[in-house]
């Protein structure tokens, strides 16, 4: 999973605009007239328009797919996805006949623990955004309170205004948002950074995105503090924890990914392992679960290694139970791994978090 707080580089997940992935100009005077361009001739009251001519309908269901491939489980937050792509086609659709309506808000709260997939639904809301035509931009600028508040006076305005400007056109992406507020501190600059977001969500409407993001009961106590705030987010979307047999999903699709597999009783003993660790404090959901596939890939590269002999392919793709029992989450519950050389080994020290 991408990390919630990720920058904007194709590194990490988020990639720059490009020039040509902007909508076709044919797409742009059809749909979307722009100032000193001939606006599109209004169809007829009696006349049909099928909406599965319109380019943007193909893009749409492309990203929904890969929302779909990308993501186990969430089936509340794609139907919420699903339901604003419908109401921004249908805007489109009610163009074309001269009906006339106010811009949707498209400003919105994710709220859910970490590794519950919020940044990637980001990242695909940008790219649906862009193929409706409602941003200009497949981008999504990703900060944290770090990023936008200052530490003197005179140093928050800049901060902020430098990141509303790099997201301009696209999406911003205010991760642990709820940070921005801290009443204890009387003289905390994180207010002034909510003071200039109210003003730029509203006048910036039709070229901005605003996305907070962080913890249900955090954010809950942040829009209730700050009133202005909420009343200008229309969309507020629950990311629930994954289940054990989603996690169990996303292991597979996760080794897969990267070429390697879990041999039966590594499965097993991964699924022992999730009931333990969803028990324990801090746990990330997918994001603690990438983590542990990745110690279990040091413990299967260490016991590979200390065979001292040729290996086989598939001695190089399969994780065993071995690589998953040497976790410390275990502690003296678990069978103690053994070495591919019959020698025992002493469990992994490190917290699988």
């Amino acid at each position: 999973m991408a990390s919630d707080a990720a920058m904007t580089n194709a590194h990490n997940g988020f990639r720059m605009y490009r020039a040509d992935t902007s909508p076709p100009d044919s797409i742009r005077r059809t749909y979307e007239p722009q100032p000193g361009r001939d606006s599109p001739e209004i169809l007829d009251a009696d006349a049909e328009l099928d909406l599965s001519l319109d380019p943007a309908t193909g893009r749409v269901e492309h990203t929904l797919a890969r929302l779909d491939a990308e993501l186990v489980g969430l089936s509340a937050v794609k139907a919420r996805v699903r339901e604003i792509a419908a109401l921004l086609l249908i805007d489109r659709a009610r163009a074309r006949f001269g009906l006339t309506a106010a811009r949707p808000t498209m400003h919105m709260s994710f709220t859910g623990g970490p590794g519950t997939g919020k940044t990637t639904v980001a990242l695909r809301m940008a790219d649906l955004l862009h193929a409706l035509g409602y941003i200009r931009k497949p981008l999504v600028h990703s900060v944290t309170r770090d990023d936008l508040v200052g530490q003197f006076i005179g140093h928050t305005a800049p901060r902020t205004k430098e990141a509303l400007a790099r997201a301009a056109g696209g999406v911003l992406f205010i991760d642990e948002a709820y940070y921005l507020f801290r009443p204890e501190n009387e003289r905390d600059y994180g207010q002034e950074v909510i003071e200039i977001l109210l003003q730029e969500m509203e006048s910036e409407r039709s070229s901005l995105v605003v996305i907070f993001a962080g913890y249900p009961d955090r954010m809950e106590t942040f829009f209730s503090a700050n009133p202005g705030l909420s009343s200008r987010v229309a969309h507020h979307i629950d990311f629930p924890d994954y289940t054990h047999g989603e996690l169990m999903t996303i292991a597979g699709l996760m080794a897969e990914g990267e070429q390697f597999r879990l041999d039966p009783d590594a499965v097993t003993a991964l699924g022992e392992y999730l009931e333990l660790r969803m028990a324990r404090p801090l746990f990330a959901n997918a994001r603690s679960l990438r983590n542990a596939l990745e110690r279990c890939r040091l413990r299967q590269a260490r016991r590979l290694v200390d065979l001292h002999r040729p290996l086989r392919r598939t001695e190089l793709i399969t994780l065993t139970a071995a690589d998953v029992y040497g976790s410390s989450v275990f502690g003296d519950t678990a069978p103690v791994p053994v070495g591919g050389d019959g020698s025992g080994r002493s469990r992994d020290d490190g917290d699988d978090r």
